[in-house]
């Protein structure tokens, strides 16, 4: 057997109790129906359409069960199909989407790279499993031919700087380790965690912490067989030549090299010379804590028509993580919010005068009617939203969505 594949047949990742589906529901990016909305179809689609999407690797099913629970709740004649070559996970998958009576799931045994036998798919998922494959840009291929044509895919793959101290580890533990049984393999590797000296990399990285969460987490971090890590440019590089283009990376304003340099006129003139992919890598230099790269992407050429903005006044503006009334109540008080993200904090300058503006979004009101609420005409609305907009959408809090709601 493959040696990836012994380990998720051994520790499914991520460690998951069918039970606690009753108590939550994991949610996280990609695959939120807002943001595939707004990424990926303007912020307009209509939802009561019936929408095909392609879990590729679901392992344990996070991805998979937020998304089809979130297109069950707003009625969205779904269906989904779960592709992952691991019977424990697949199992695990199971169980959590009985466990939440979702019947839009298909759930298929096989490899990624089967993917294009089961489209086409208006979306397709595919969270931390490119990095594995023996051939990435394969995998990157078979998503891409699995595409309908004005579909997009969500993804992630791991990013080597916010994972420092991740790889050394793997290679001494795969020297050391790598031909035993699992379970072995996790025993050998907590006693030899217990006894790295403080100058080890990894424990002075604060960041990572999935191997003090499970066994499944461990093996998955530190003694997986098969990790490629990708900085931003090498990603978008790789959506390059499986004729993918990139929407955006999540979030896009950690990506901006001047939020990490002085702000001069000449460093200004520096910056703007970098081509997106430079400029991204220039950021994720800089700043050293991006673990992972998460991304929107669709077929190239329809990437720059993908992605909802201001610009429309039809366009609803929909929240993530906040209350609209206490972000405005926040934002009136101290003229902005303070994001703290790997260790990091960020400042975002929103005008206090914006308050009401944040206030209206209600899930129902566009952009228009937001505008008419404060008795503000069109450009002088889209002159005080600007700044709620750059802020909140760099960071991921603010979508546009008709159709799909949190």
């Amino acid at each position: 057997m493959d040696a990836v594949r012994r380990q998720y047949e051994s520790y499914p990742y991520p460690e998951r109790d069918p039970a606690e589906e009753a108590r939550r529901l994991i949610e996280g990016s990609p695959s939120h129906p807002v943001e595939i909305d707004h990424f990926l179809f303007g912020g307009r689609r209509d939802w009561r359409a019936p929408f095909r999407a392609l879990v590729a690797g679901g392992g344990t099913g996070d991805g998979l069960i937020m998304l089809a629970q979130k297109l069950a709740d707003i009625g969205c004649p779904a269906e989904i199909i779960y592709l992952d070559m691991s019977q424990a996970a697949r199992a695990v998958a199971e169980a959590r989407a009985a466990a939440r009576g979702l019947g839009s799931i298909r759930f298929v045994s096989g490899d990624l790279l089967s993917a294009p036998d089961l489209g086409p798919f208006d979306y397709i998922d595919c969270c931390g499993v490119l990095h594995h494959l023996p051939d990435p840009d394969a995998g990157f291929a078979a998503l891409a031919a699995a595409l309908a044509p004005e579909g997009g895919i969500g993804l992630m793959v791991y990013a080597p700087l916010g994972r420092t101290g991740v790889y050394p580890l793997q290679s001494a533990f795969g020297a050391l380790f790598g031909d035993d049984a699992p379970a072995e393999q996790v025993a050998l590797a907590k006693s030899a965690l217990g006894a790295l000296p403080p100058t080890n990399w990894l424990a002075r990285n604060p960041f990572v912490g999935d191997h003090k969460v499970s066994d499944a987490g461990l093996y998955d971090l530190l003694l997986h067989s098969r990790d490629r890590a990708y900085r931003a440019d090498e990603l978008m590089a790789a959506l390059d030549r499986a004729g993918l283009g990139l929407v955006s990376l999540l979030e896009p304003a950690r990506y901006e090299p001047m939020r990490y340099l002085p702000d001069t006129p000449d460093m200004r003139e520096r910056v703007a010379r970098l081509s997106p992919p430079q400029a991204a890598a220039v950021a994720e230099n800089l700043v050293g804590n991006i673990k992972t790269h998460v991304a929107y992407a669709t077929l190239a050429g329809r990437e720059g028509q993908a992605m909802a903005t201001p610009q429309r006044a039809g366009a609803v503006p929909r929240l993530a993580r906040a209350e609209p009334r206490a972000l405005a109540a926040h934002v009136a008080k101290a003229g902005g919010l303070r994001l703290t993200l790997d260790g990091l904090e960020y400042r975002l300058a929103i005008p206090r005068e914006t308050a009401p503006l944040i206030a209206a979004i209600d899930g129902r009101r566009n952009l228009r009617a937001v505008a008419e609420a404060a008795s503000l005409d069109w450009l002088a609305f889209a002159a005080r939203w600007a700044p709620v907009h750059r802020a909140l959408a760099g960071f991921n809090l603010l979508h546009y969505s008709e159709g799909a709601a949190r």
